[in-house]
């Protein structure tokens, strides 16, 4: 048998999914070469139908002016965001606020246990790592505030 296009059949491990692409592809060529649908089982006509309904071009077409529209949505969409960012924001801030609230509870009710053995891994104060940690989370700090201020100032200007 010579390979065509049509006709390559690739290799399937399961058998079941393999009857089921014979039939769909049984019924695809049954509905393209237009033969009398009555000799199908329900699945072909099913598969038949399915064919016939891609085949179909889309009953709406899109707006002649459909790029405005949708320029326009995505303009306006973060305003809306903006809108809706406020109730997020707060329920964010305040689920933080809560989990800092929980987590000095804990630490106030059972640090006395677990702290010391933490507290033990720490450079001592004197040590040159412990300059050094400190300048890299001056550091970290100001990059951080630096662009809170400059996205402050952009959104002022905007």
């Amino acid at each position: 048998m010579t390979k065509h296009t049509d006709d390559y059949i690739p290799a399937f491990d399961d058998p079941a999914r393999e009857r089921e692409w014979l039939a769909q592809e049984s019924a695809m060529r049954r509905e393209r070469l237009q033969l009398d649908p009555a000799s199908d089982d329900a699945r072909g006509q099913r598969y038949r139908l399915l064919a016939r309904a891609l085949r179909e071009p889309l009953a709406e077409a899109l707006p002649a002016d459909f790029a405005q529209q949708l320029a326009a949505r995505i303009a306006a969409a973060p305003v809306r965001r903006a809108a809706n960012g406020g109730v997020e924001s707060m329920l964010a801030l305040a689920l933080a606020i809560t989990l800092v609230i929980a987590a000095a509870a804990v630490v106030a009710i059972h640090g006395s246990t677990w702290l010391p053995p933490f507290a033990a891994l720490l450079p001592t104060p004197h040590a040159p790592a412990t300059r050094w940690l400190l300048a890299l989370g001056g550091c970290l700090g100001a990059s951080w505030l630096l662009g809170q201020w400059q996205r402050h100032v952009r959104e002022r200007t905007n």
